[in-house]
């Protein structure tokens, strides 16, 4: 190691002029090499949605984005999937692994929405796939709602807000943070079930045959669109009941 040291020392305008040649090589490549201000990277993350005219968003997560989830998670390699359900649509964002093939990725994407179409509501119309690339997305504004109040009264604004900004076509998608998802549980009673002569596929029909909706499309006045819908949803764990409009 000394012996190059002193070799270096001992031809310092060699040393030199070969320095002044990388500088000026280096600098010659950046002044030609092609640019381009916003390049189109492809990023492993692919956009699901489904429109389905009339329905509000709490019908359009039950009957549109549950089913695609459903299927979606079947694929492998996912790293992390989002959804939004809003008045007459529904969009899912699957982010995969960085270095899948996206050709791949997005064959297996629309085999599992094929698949999950026809677990889809009549009158919906076809699910649109399409790749999230740099040059396609928009700009991201961030939103902080805070206030004097309980959490479930912020989220419900929150929520308001978001419907109104998918509203627009120049955005895209709206997600809230600290949204959490509403779950109830059906507990059954085996004594009180056997004493009606009953058995659990009795009860798990009975729910699902009675918590449906049909989507009767929308109403304009002159003044305003609304949406009209038969009213057989469950609302709270005691009873289910519905509203029009």
């Amino acid at each position: 190691m000394h012996g190059v040291i002193k070799g270096i020392l001992s031809r310092s305008r060699t040393v030199l002029m070969m320095f002044v040649l990388l500088l000026s090589l280096g600098t010659l490549s950046y002044i030609t090499i092609p640019k381009e201000a916003a390049p189109d990277v492809p990023i492993p993350v692919v956009y699901v949605s489904v429109h389905y005219e009339g329905i509000s968003p709490e019908d359009s997560e039950r009957l549109l984005v549950l089913p695609l989830e459903k299927e979606l998670r079947g694929i492998a390699g996912i790293k992390e999937m989002t959804s939004t359900a809003s008045q007459s649509h529904a969009s899912i964002t699957v982010e995969f692994i960085a270095g899948l093939d996206i050709s791949k990725v997005m064959a297996d994407v629309r085999d599992k929405v094929n698949q999950a179409k026809s677990k889809l509501p009549e009158g919906s119309d076809e699910p649109v796939v399409k790749q999230v690339t740099i040059a396609s997305m928009e700009p991201v504004i961030t939103v902080i709602l805070s206030g004097d109040m309980p959490e479930r009264a912020l989220i419900r604004i929150a929520r308001k807000i978001r419907d109104v900004l998918e509203g627009r076509k120049e955005i895209l998608e709206v997600t809230i943070g600290g949204d959490r998802e509403d779950v109830i549980d059906v507990v059954i009673d085996p004594l009180k079930l056997e004493s009606y002569g009953l058995v659990p596929a009795d009860v798990v029909n009975l729910v699902a045959s009675n918590n449906k909706l049909v989507a009767a499309g929308n109403v304009d006045n002159g003044n305003g669109r609304f949406a009209v819908k038969v009213p057989a949803v469950y609302k709270t764990p005691a009873r289910y009941s519905g509203t029009t409009g």
